[in-house]
């Protein structure tokens, strides 16, 4: 039964989240769990001695702390839930899948790049597309915005969506959370600058691990998206092929590869962030000029995959209940 319940509430979340989005309140359970990442480094630091050894093992105690109360409040919540009964565990985990999953808020906040480039107002698209990517944006022209918003939403379709149902399918609620402190860790603390090179370490590497296969899975999925959405298909496995590891990430040019070849455009390139210039792979052969339509092709392409991806679940929970 916990089976079919588990799907239900799947479900339940992924249409919230489409009709809904996420609701920008303080207390949204990620924010909550930002706050206890913040809070757990803090107490952390003031312990610590000034040397790499001692930031790197502060690193693996705030990964540890975090984890655990994670996935320990998130799980009673869950099995408190489901001892009531299935419908109350139904609504109650779908409504916790609902939160771990970011379609519709990762299409809301990229069409605002869309919107405003469609006025020309490319001040207004800079500062919208600042608010979703880590790199500078202060020097963006509007094709750099564009790409900027395209790169967003086709690495994010794996972290912001198949991720987490990936992990919800194989251990609910409580497993998608667990994923969720993980990839919030690495977004918090998993930068390569003098204040967290060593102390967000083990979170970065962390979050590479539980990513690994999601990736890959994304990537399958947007091929066939790509197939669906009569996108050149083909060209997306061929630059998959080519492209997938031309990133530091080992997993983020999984999807954006896919996306670039899609879509016939060359993504990433050289990016600014702290002020400090990288130097970064082309993903994707510059086929044709970048335009802000690709960011509707894009969300197009993300959402696509997620179905295909609840379609999977769906069927292989009703094949293991079956048996």
């Amino acid at each position: 039964m916990w089976i079919l319940c588990s799907c239900a509430a799947l479900a339940l979340g992924f249409v919230l989240d489409c009709i809904i989005g996420d609701p920008q309140w303080l207390y949204h359970p990620i924010r909550l769990i930002g706050k206890l990442i913040t809070a757990e480094e803090k107490k952390i630091r003031k312990k610590l001695k000034n040397t790499a050894s001692a930031e790197r093992s502060g690193g693996v105690l705030l990964v540890i702390n975090v984890c655990i109360v994670v996935f320990l409040i998130s799980s009673l919540i869950s099995v408190a839930a489901y001892a009531i009964n299935k419908y109350v565990y139904i609504a109650v985990e779908g409504i916790m899948c609902y939160f771990l999953l970011a379609a519709r808020s990762l299409k809301t906040e990229s069409m605002k790049v869309y919107k405003a480039s469609a006025k020309n107002d490319v001040e207004s698209a800079r500062q919208a597309v600042s608010m979703i990517v880590g790199r500078d944006t202060a020097s963006l022209d509007e094709t750099g915005i564009i790409k900027a918003a395209v790169e967003t939403v086709a690495e994010n379709t794996s972290d912001g969506v198949i991720a987490p149902m990936v992990f919800i399918a194989l251990g609910g609620a409580p497993l998608g959370f667990l994923y969720k402190a993980i990839n919030t860790m690495d977004s918090m603390v998993g930068y390569k600058n003098e204040k967290y090179i060593n102390f967000g370490k083990v979170a970065a590497k962390l979050d590479d691990i539980v990513n690994f296969i999601p990736a890959r899975i994304s990537a399958i999925l947007m091929i066939g998206a790509s197939w669906i959405m009569r996108m050149d298909y083909r060209n997306a496995v061929k630059i998959w092929r080519r492209d997938r590891f031309n990133h530091a990430s080992p997993n983020s040019a999984q999807t954006e590869a896919v996306c670039a070849g899609a879509l016939r455009v060359q993504l990433a390139g050289d990016a600014y962030y702290f002020g400090k210039l990288y130097k970064k792979k082309f993903i994707g052969d510059d086929l044709r000029q970048i335009e802000k339509e690709d960011i509707k092709r894009a969300n197009s392409l993300m959402y696509c995959a997620s179905v295909l991806m609840l379609i999977i679940i769906a069927a292989i929970k009703l094949v293991l209940w079956r048996l």
